[in-house]
């Protein structure tokens, strides 16, 4: 096997997907910028303590691992940036009140999320502590919709779930670890047979429930037969109420609920949401809520604080959007005089793109697409058309 061959799912990003990246990286973080969020930027590294501390399983699974040969410790390659953005919440800045933060950067999986997908994600953020109302939920929502149009995305649509409803429904019995990640796996894959098996010594309650969520999903007319077939518990009544809050609140933009949607079940802890775009083969953006998920890097002080948010893979959107247009440089000759060198650094200063043609290349493809030249004309550099 040749040397240069990268690993699987891994790949170089060539000059123009890297340009539409960045340009699409720049936008965003200028859009969250805009609703108040501060720029973190979390070490790609750090104790493999301190990356898994409180998240599950899954977490660890897709984990890169390697030993520090400074101090013998186990280190973790992040797999997720929100443990990272917690413990920046709970442990360095402390604020009492409501932290806005936000942050780009990759992050490495073991194994591919799912077929064709990159194990180097490059992954784009956002996330709001310290208010646990639906007003939070909202802002984070509607963030994630701006990001999504600043980057040209049309057609989109929103598929919201809420965590409470399965998890107040499994609460009502003492169930195994086992039995209650196969009744999630049965969920996800809406598998009306395998709940009925996996509930059968349980109470009439909860498998009824369980079999009502395989069915609840679609418009808003799903919220309304879920408040009829659904037990009447505060967690599920609550929950029923925000969605519909919540849709209500975004107006313009499709939207469908998938009430027995329990991904990620170990992590949310009440709203979540799912945006996806025509076209696309999955979901562009996912966020939710996940309060307490800062509690166990508190010092001294109580940080279970509520937390809301969204993430996306800026790899994976520039697939599923069109290349902003490039814009058009001005080609100018090689030199050593000093009027060409000022020439070329005022315009450099005023933002141009000012590509100099080197002697023996003047026939070579022009890359940026150069639509003016600088020429000189009675003495002075001037920019002329081409």
């Amino acid at each position: 096997m040749s040397a240069w061959v990268l690993p699987d799912h891994v790949a170089d990003v060539l000059p123009s997907e890297a340009r539409h990246i960045e340009e699409l990286r720049r936008k965003l973080l200028d859009t969250a910028r805009g609703y108040g969020y501060e720029l973190v930027m979390p070490p790609l590294l750090e104790h493999l303590e301190s990356l898994l501390t409180g998240t599950g399983e899954a977490l660890d699974l897709q984990t890169f691992k390697l030993v520090d040969q400074l101090s013998g410790r186990t280190l973790g390659l992040r797999a997720d940036t929100t443990p990272q953005v917690a413990r920046i919440d709970a442990h360095l800045l402390g604020r009492a009140g409501l932290t806005r933060l936000c942050y780009c950067g990759p992050v490495l999986h073991t194994r591919p999320a799912r077929p064709h997908a990159t194990r180097e994600p490059l992954q784009l953020g956002a996330e709001i502590y310290g208010h646990g109302g639906p007003e939070a939920d909202l802002e984070i929502l509607q963030l994630a919709l701006d990001s999504l149009r600043a980057a040209r995305v049309g057609d989109l649509q929103v598929d919201l779930a809420d965590a409470r409803i399965v998890n107040s429904l499994l609460q009502a019995e003492t169930l195994s670890d086992a039995l209650r990640h196969d009744i999630h796996a049965a969920l996800a894959i809406k598998d009306a047979s395998a709940i009925a098996r996996l509930t059968s010594g349980l109470s009439a309650t909860l498998r009824n429930g369980l079999l009502a969520l395989v069915e609840l999903y679609g418009d808003v007319r799903v919220l309304e037969e879920a408040a009829r077939r659904l037990p009447e518990t505060p967690a599920i009544t609550q929950a029923l109420t925000q969605l519909r809050w919540l849709a209500e609140q975004i107006p313009g933009v499709a939207i469908s609920f998938d009430l027995g949607d329990s991904r990620g079940y170990a992590y949310y802890s009440g709203m979540r949401f799912a945006i996806y775009a025509k076209g696309a083969s999955d979901a562009l953006a996912r966020g939710g809520r996940y309060d307490g998920v800062g509690a166990v890097f508190g010092h001294r002080i109580d940080r279970d604080r509520p937390a809301v948010g969204f993430s996306l893979d800026l790899k994976e959107l520039v697939a599923a959007v069109q290349p902003l247009a490039l814009r058009a440089a001005i080609r100018a000759p090689w030199g050593h005089s000093v009027g060409l060198r000022t020439a070329i650094a005022a315009l450099r200063s005023q933002g141009e793109t000012v590509v100099c043609v080197l002697p023996g290349h003047e026939s070579e493809i022009d890359e940026f697409h150069c639509d003016r030249e600088l020429t000189e004309a009675a003495g002075q550099w001037v920019v002329q058309a081409l």
